[in-house]
C-alpha cells in the first residue's frame, strides 16, 4: 500500500540548496507503536483509515523509514531567544520528510524527535512522550479553535527512553505546517552577512505562499507587510481566547503568521493579565499581557533581517500595520465574544471593565464567556463565578444598557455567542491526565478523547461535561518549563 503517489511528494526546500540545509537520516524507534493518528490532520493530505494503520506509516511515523525520493532535511536558523540573539540553532530535533500536495494545498511533513541533526548541539535530538502529546493535543485544539496553527498528525512511541529531568519515555511527532520558514531563517543569514541569501529564501516564500507578488518590484515589501499583519491578526485571536504561546522567540515565530512550536504553553484558567506559563521565563517576557508588545517586537527583528531587501522608510510603513491589524481583530473578536452586532465606541471601555472585574475576582476566563452567552436567563449562575457578585452585577447593568441598543433577540444573539466562545479549551491538568494515563497505563483512550472533543469546542458535548469545569485543587501546582 502506497501512502502517496510519487508526484504528490517532492522536496521544495532544494531548490534553495545546502546553505539553507542539511540531509541527515532519521534515527528510527526501536519496537515502534502507533499512540494516535487525527483523521482531522490526515484529511489534508487524503490518508484513509486504512493507510494510516499501515505498516508503511507506522515505519514513516516512527523515523523507521523516509520517501526516497526526498532525503529528510533539517534547516539552519538563529533567533533572539528572550530577547538575546543567538547565532545558530536550527531544527535540533525535527527534519523534514518532504511537501505533500493535497487537496486543498500543500503540507510540510516533518519528524519531530527522530534524532540528532547537525544542528542539535548537545541535545540528544529526541522527543518525549509527555511535550509530544502535548504538542500534538494543542495543535488540534487551535484548529477547533478556528487559529492559524501547525497541524499535529500523529504520535509514535517504542522502546527507547530518554533522560530529562527523569528517564522518560521517547516519542516521535509529524507535524504539518504550511511552512516551516521561522523569523530566524532570515536573521541567519541577514547577520551572517548574506544578503543574497535573504534575498534567496525571500523569494523562495513569496514564490510558494504569495504568488501574487512575483515580479513585483516591492515585493519584498509586502510579503514582510503580509506577514506583519498575519502575525498580528493570530496574535489577536490568542488574546480572544486566553492562550499563552509561554516562548515567543523570533525562532518560534512562522513567517505566514500560523501557531508553531508547542512547548509550556497555557490556556489560563483565572483570567491573569500578567499570566506567565513558563517558569522559565523568570521575568515573565511572555506574558499574556506581553504578547502584542512581543509579537511587534519580533517583527521588528524580521524587519531588521530584511533591511538589505526594504529601505529604511517602508521597513516602517510595514511595521505601522502592526497594531491597527491587532486592534481591529481584537475588537471584532471580542464584540463577537460579547454579543455586539456592530461595534460602537465606547465598547472597548467595556470590555476593558468587565476584563478588569474579572482579574480582581480571579474569574474562570472561559466559563464565564460561555455563561454570558446566557446573559439575562442565568445571571445569578454568571454572577456566581465572582468573588464579590456585586462586582458583576454592576457591569452587567452597562452590559444590558449596550444590548438594548441593537435590535438582536436575545436567543438568536446567544447562538452567535456560543460559536464564538468555546465551551472546552485544552487546559493544562487535561492534557496532564492523559500524559499520566499514556506513560504510566499505556492507555490512550484520554488522547483520543481530547482530540474529539477539541475539534468541536463550540458544542455542548452534554456526555463530557465536566471538561468544561474548573480545574481541580491537585491541578494549581502545575508547573511547565521549556522542555515541556
Amino acid at each position: 500500500m502506497s501512502l502517496f503517489p510519487a508526484a504528490n511528494i517532492y522536496q521544495p526546500l532544494h531548490q534553495l540548496g545546502e546553505p539553507f540545509y542539511s540531509e541527515v537520516p532519521p534515527q528510527g524507534l526501536r519496537n515502534p507503536a502507533l499512540v494516535h493518528t487525527s483523521a482531522s490532520a490526515a484529511e489534508l493530505l487524503q490518508l484513509s483509515p486504512q493507510q494510516l494503520a499501515s505498516d508503511e506509516f507506522l515505519h514513516l511515523a516512527s523515523g523507521n523509514s523516509y520517501f526516497q525520493p526526498c532525503p529528510p532535511l533539517a534547516t539552519v536558523y538563529s533567533g533572539h531567544q528572550f530577547g538575546v540573539y543567538v547565532p545558530q540553532l536550527g531544527d535540533g530535533r525535527a527534519m523534514s520528510l518532504g511537501t505533500v500536495k493535497g487537496p486543498d494545498g500543500e503540507w510540510e511533513m516533518q519528524l519531530k524527535g527522530a534524532g540528532q541533526t547537525p544542528y542539535s548541539r548537545f541535545g540528544d535530538g529526541r522527543a518525549v512522550m509527555r511535550s509530544t502529546i502535548r504538542e500534538y493535543l494543542c495543535s488540534e485544539a487551535m484548529h477547533g479553535l478556528g487559529i492559524a496553527t501547525t497541524r499535529g498528525l500523529s504520535i509514535t512511541t517504542g522502546s527507547d527512553k530518554v533522560q530529562r529531568e527523569t528517564v522518560e519515555p521517547a516519542a516521535v511527532l509529524i507535524r504539518l505546517a504550511r511552512s516551516h520558514v521561522r523569523f530566524g531563517s532570515f536573521e541567519f543569514f541577514h547577520y551572517n552577512g548574506q544578503h543574497q541569501r535573504v534575498k534567496q529564501l525571500a523569494d523562495y516564500v513569496i514564490e510558494r505562499h504569495h504568488p501574487g507578488l512575483l515580479g513585483e518590484q516591492d515585493r519584498h515589501y509586502r510579503f514582510l507587510e503580509r506577514t506583519v499583519t498575519a502575525t498580528a491578526e493570530m496574535i489577536a485571536h490568542w488574546q480572544a481566547v486566553g492562550f499563552t504561546h509561554g516562548v515567543m522567540n523570533t525562532d518560534n515565530m512562522s513567517i505566514l503568521g500560523d501557531t508553531i512550536d508547542y512547548g509550556p504553553f497555557g490556556f489560563m484558567d483565572d483570567y491573569q493579565p500578567g499570566f506567565v506559563c513558563n517558569h522559565s521565563d523568570e521575568r515573565g517576557r511572555y506574558a499574556f499581557s506581553r504578547q502584542p508588545a512581543i509579537g511587534l517586537w519580533n517583527c521588528n527583528a524580521l524587519a531588521h533581517a530584511l533591511s538589505s531587501l526594504v529601505d529604511s522608510e517602508q521597513l516602517t510603513q510595514a511595521l505601522q500595520q502592526y497594531e491597527p491589524a491587532f486592534l481591529d481583530t481584537l475588537a471584532e473578536l471580542m464584540a463577537a465574544k460579547l454579543g455586539l452586532k456592530e461595534q460602537h465606541t465606547n465598547d472597548g471601555q467595556l470590555i476593558d471593565s468587565l476584563l478588569a472585574t474579572m482579574a480582581d475576582n480571579s474569574v474562570d476566563y472561559t466559563l464565564l464567556f460561555r455563561r454570558l452567552c446566557d446573559f439575562d436567563s442565568e445571571n445569578e449562575k454568571i454572577a456566581e463565578l465572582f468573588n464579590n457578585p456585586d462586582d458583576f452585577r454592576k457591569w452587567a447593568q452597562d452590559y444590558r444598557q449596550r444590548l438594548q441598543q441593537q435590535d438582536w433577540p436575545q436567543p438568536q444573539r446567544c447562538a452567535a455567542m456560543k460559536k464564538a466562545n468555546p465551551k472546552y479549551i485544552l487546559r493544562n491538568y487535561l492534557a496532564e491526565v492523559a500524559i499520566r494515563k499514556a506513560e504510566d497505563e499505556q492507555d490512550y483512550s484520554e488522547i483520543d478523547r481530547l482530540i474529539t472533543l477539541l475539534a468541536s469546542p463550540f458544542d455542548e458535548h452534554p456526555e463530557l461535561e465536566q471538561y468544561a469545569a474548573q480545574p481541580p485543587e491537585w491541578a494549581q501546582g502545575l508547573s511547565l518549563s521549556c522542555s515541556s
